[in-house]
Parts: structure tokens; C-alpha cells; sequence
């Protein structure tokens, strides 16, 4: 239609030509409704319905064959379609057997050690910010490590404040072990999903992991220790994790990516030294 429109304001026509209407379709289809009707009800409905059927059918072929049916319509200038303005843009694509037609994303990684420097480092502002909310809020450094080895040690959920806000050689030492752990594993999997994450990176998962983290973490504390969930400050705890997110990813991003192996050329790939190689040494 647009085809025919552009080609007639061109060559000033008024008129453009359109295969014509024909009813043919629809009797083709009553009869064949009438043959199949005939089926449950009676033989001389199914003759009729044959009859027009063939008819219709007939009619149909006509219409179409040899030379297909035509109609000229009046253009209305109103309903002309505004000229197509040919831009100087134009799309790159990648062809086949060009470098990197194939990549998967990412073609880049951070390495494991970055996780686990950014685990330490994220692990190091998130403990500083926790003891400083202790220092603040309940006067004692201990308080929020306690609170963290309660996780650990059910019964110091259970403790009394001015208990919590004394200092416990063993909860010390839980509260060590197990954040330096979940800091690292955390680390590692900043490293391994940072390289997936769309631009600005860092921020995002310095933001949307740590917030997402704490609502789980919330809703599974809430269930396994509730005395320990109802002693824990969520805001700050959240803006402990927001620390981490953002110290830890910074870390990592800012680390040596290293090349995926599907962007190496076939000798890299095989361990050989080329000429290239050594121009490049």
C-alpha cells in the first residue's frame, strides 16, 4: 500500500489499483459448513452444502486465476504517507569470521585474589562501622560484636544488655572466624558476578546486593533467632552492608581484569609463541 501510495504522489496519480473484494471465501465456507452439518443430521444437507461449496469455490478460482481481479480506489491526499527520509546513519555488524563475532559476555574477569582482598577490605569498613554504632548507641565496642556471634552462639541472643555490652573471649573469637569467612565468600562472589553487571558497576552492587542481602538476612533471622533479631538496629545494619558493598566492589573493580580464554588466538590458546608474541615481549 505505502508502495503504491509513494509511486502515484510521484507520478501525480489520483488512483491506485487493489485486488477487488469477493464474497467467494465466505460461501465456500458456509457450504462447507453445510456438508459437515449434513454429517449429524441429513444426507440432502450435505449435497446442498457440497453444491455450494463448489459453487463458491468456482467463483473463488476466478477471481484469482488466470489474472487476478482488480479495483482502482481514490487516493485521498490526506492519507498519503509523509516521504521516508533516508538518514546518514548506518549499522555496523559483525561479520562472520571476524574477531570477536562469537564472544560471550563477559570477555573480561576480575581474578579470585581481588575477591578476596575486596572481601577483607569490605569485611574491615563493615566491622569499623558496626563498632562505631556500638560506641554510640549502647557506649561498648562489644555490643555488636556479641550480637554477631550470637548467630553462632544462640544463648548470647538471650543475654542481657549490660552482658552483651562486656567483652566475651569467645564470642571475640566466632565473631572473627565467621565474618572474615562470609567476607571472603562474599568477596569472591563480587568477583565472579561484577564483570556481568551493566555500567557503574560498582555502584550497583555496592547498592542493590547489600540491600537485597539484608532483607534476607532479616527474614531469615527473624525466624531462626527471634530474640537476636529484635536486639539487631536494621538501618545501621544496612548501612554497615552498604559500606562493604561499596568499599568491597570498589576494590575488586579496580583490580587486573583478565581476558577469558575464548578471546585468545588459536596459539595463545595452544601455548605456542608466535612472531607477534615476540614483537610484543
Amino acid at each position: 500500500m505505502s508502495q503504491h501510495s509513494t509511486d502515484s504522489k510521484t507520478r501525480g496519480e489520483t488512483r491506485i489499483q487493489l485486488p477487488a473484494p469477493t464474497f467467494w471465501p465466505m460461501v465456500f465456507a458456509f457450504g462447507i459448513t453445510l456438508l459437515l452439518a449434513g454429517i449429524v443430521t441429513h444426507w440432502v444437507i450435505s449435497v446442498v452444502g457440497f453444491l455450494i461449496a463448489a459453487k463458491a469455490a468456482d467463483g473463488w478460482w476466478k477471481t484469482v486465476i488466470p489474472l487476478e481481479q482488480h479495483e482502482a480506489v481514490a487516493i485521498e491526499p490526506a492519507r498519503r504517507p509523509a516521504p521516508i527520509k533516508v538518514g546518514a546513519r548506518a549499522v555496523v555488524r559483525l561479520k562472520l569470521g571476524e574477531g570477536g563475532h562469537r564472544v560471550r559476555v563477559p570477555e573480561e574477569i576480575h581474578p579470585y585474589s581481588a575477591g578476596f582482598w575486596g572481601g577483607l577490605a569490605g569485611g574491615t569498613v563493615m566491622a569499623a562501622l558496626a563498632c562505631l554504632y556500638g560506641l554510640f548507641a549502647q557506649h561498648s565496642i562489644w555490643y555488636p560484636i556479641n550480637l554477631l556471634s550470637g548467630v553462632v552462639i544462640p544463648d548470647l541472643g538471650s543475654e542481657t544488655v549490660e552482658q552483651l555490652r562486656k567483652f566475651n573471649g569467645l564470642a571475640f573469637a566466632a565473631a572473627v572466624v565467621g565474618h572474615g569467612a562470609i567476607s571472603i565468600m562474599v568477596g569472591v562472589l563480587y568477583a565472579v558476578m561484577l564483570p556481568m553487571f551493566p555500567k557503574y558497576a560498582p555502584f550497583w552492587a555496592g547498592i542493590l546486593m547489600p540491600v537485597f542481602w539484608s532483607g534476607l538476612v532479616a527474614t531469615t533471622l527473624n525466624f531462626i533467632n527471634p530474640a537476636l533479631n529484635s536486639r539487631i538496629s536494621w538501618p545501621w545494619f544496612v548501612v554497615c552492608q552498604l559500606g562493604f558493598g561499596l568499599v568491597g566492589g570498589y576494590v575488586i573493580a579496580r583490580s587486573t581484569s583478565i581476558r577469558t580464554m575464548q578471546t585468545w588466538s588459536l596459539a595463545e590458546r595452544a601455548f605456542l609463541e608466535t612472531p607477534q608474541d615476540e614483537d610484543h615481549k
